[in-house]
C-alpha cells in the first residue's frame, strides 16, 4: 500500500505553494488506495510556534484534506534521531567537525553565489588545532546515490561535488537531513511528494537511507508556485490561511486552482461544490502521468 505525507512547518501559515504541495501528495496518495499522513516538522524550535500549528490544521480541514491516523512530530522522535545517529557513529560514517562557515566558504576554490560551499574535508582526517567541534558530518567518501523522480526521471549525484554534510550539530539539534529520513522511515512512508524546492536536499536522504539499510522512498517534486518575478513564493505570500479574510469562502475555488496547476481541471459539473467532493471527484481521474516532465 502507498503511504504519502504532508509534513508542514509551523513557522508560518500555509500558501498557495503549500497548498499544491499538500494536494498534490494527497492525490498521488488516495488516487492509488493508498493513506496520507501528516506530520508537523518542528525541529526548528526557535521559530515554530504553536499558533501557526493550529492555523495549519484547520486551514487543511477546510479544504478537504483528511489526514490518516494520528499526527506525528519530530519534537517527539529526538530518541530515535539519536539511535540512528549513533548505528551511523558506530559504522564510521560520522565525525566531529571544528570548522566555521566562514573558514568554509574561504576554502572555496571558486564561488558560489546563492548556494552551499562544498566542505573540503579539513576535519574528515581528525580535529586539528585543540579544537572543539562545532557540528559532526556525514562521511560520504564522494560516493554516487541515484533516485528516480516521477517528474524528473533518473537523478544522479556524486558527493565528491558537495562533500559531507552536517547531521548533528554540537547544541545536540539533529539536522533536517537525519530527521527526515528517520521520520518517514518511522511511520512507512514509501512515497516522498513535496516541491522542487526540496530536490537538492533528496540526494543526502537517499544516501542516508543506504547508509541505515532502510528501502527508499518513491519521490515526486512538483514544480515550484512562484511569483510574477519568478520567485518561490514565501509564507508570507498568497496565505491561504482562514485568518486570511481573502480565503474564507473561496477554499472550493483556490482548492479547483491547485488542482489545475497539478493539470487536472475540473469539469462544469464539479464546479460549485464541497471541497471534499472536489477531492473525491479528483482522486478518481487523477494519473501520476499528468505531472511528468519538469514544468
Amino acid at each position: 500500500m502507498v503511504v504519502g505525507r504532508f509534513a508542514p512547518s509551523p513557522t508560518g501559515p500555509l500558501h498557495t505553494g503549500s497548498l499544491v504541495a499538500a494536494v498534490g501528495s494527497w492525490l498521488m496518495a488516495k488516487s492509488s488506495g493508498g493513506r496520507w499522513l501528516l506530520r508537523i516538522d518542528d525541529l526548528d524550535r526557535d521559530r515554530c510556534r504553536q499558533q501557526f500549528e493550529d492555523d495549519i490544521l484547520r486551514t487543511l480541514e477546510r479544504f478537504g484534506l483528511a489526514w490518516d491516523g494520528a499526527i506525528t512530530r519530530q519534537s517527539d522522535n529526538t530518541a530515535a534521531y539519536a539511535a540512528a545517529f549513533e548505528q551511523l557513529r558506530t559504522a564510521g560514517y560520522v565525525y566531529p567537525c571544528g570548522c566555521s562557515r566562514a573558514e568554509i566558504a574561504r576554502s572555496a576554490s571558486a564561488p558560489h553565489p546563492g548556494e552551499e560551499v562544498p566542505y573540503p574535508g579539513t576535519c574528515r582526517g581528525g580535529l586539528y588545532g585543540g579544537r572543539a567541534p562545532r557540528a559532526w558530518r556525514l562521511r560520504t567518501e564522494g560516493r554516487t546515490v541515484s533516485f528516480d523522480d516521477l517528474r524528473h526521471g533518473v537523478m544522479i549525484h556524486n558527493f565528491a561535488t558537495s562533500g559531507d554534510f552536517v547531521i548533528k550539530r554540537v547544541e545536540g539539534f539533529f539536522a533536517y537531513q537525519l530527521a527526515v529520513v528517520v521520520d518517514d522511515h518511522l511511520t512507512g512512508v514509501n512515497q516522498v511528494v513535496r516541491g522542487d524546492d526540496l530536490l537538492d536536499s533528496t540526494p543526502r536522504q537517499a544516501l542516508l537511507h543506504h547508509l541505515l539499510g532502510w528501502p527508499l522512498p518513491q519521490y515526486c517534486h512538483l514544480p515550484l508556485v512562484t511569483g510574477p518575478d519568478g520567485a518561490k513564493l514565501s509564507k508570507r505570500d498568497n496565505s491561504v490561511s482562514l485568518a486570511d479574510g481573502r480565503v474564507a469562502g473561496r477554499e472550493d475555488r483556490l482548492l479547483a486552482w491547485a488542482l489545475g496547476f497539478l493539470g487536472l481541471d475540473a469539469p462544469p459539473e464539479q464546479q460549485g461544490g464541497t471541497c471534499s467532493e472536489l477531492l473525491n471527484w479528483a482522486a478518481t481521474v487523477f494519473r501520476p502521468e499528468l505531472l511528468s516532465g519538469p514544468g
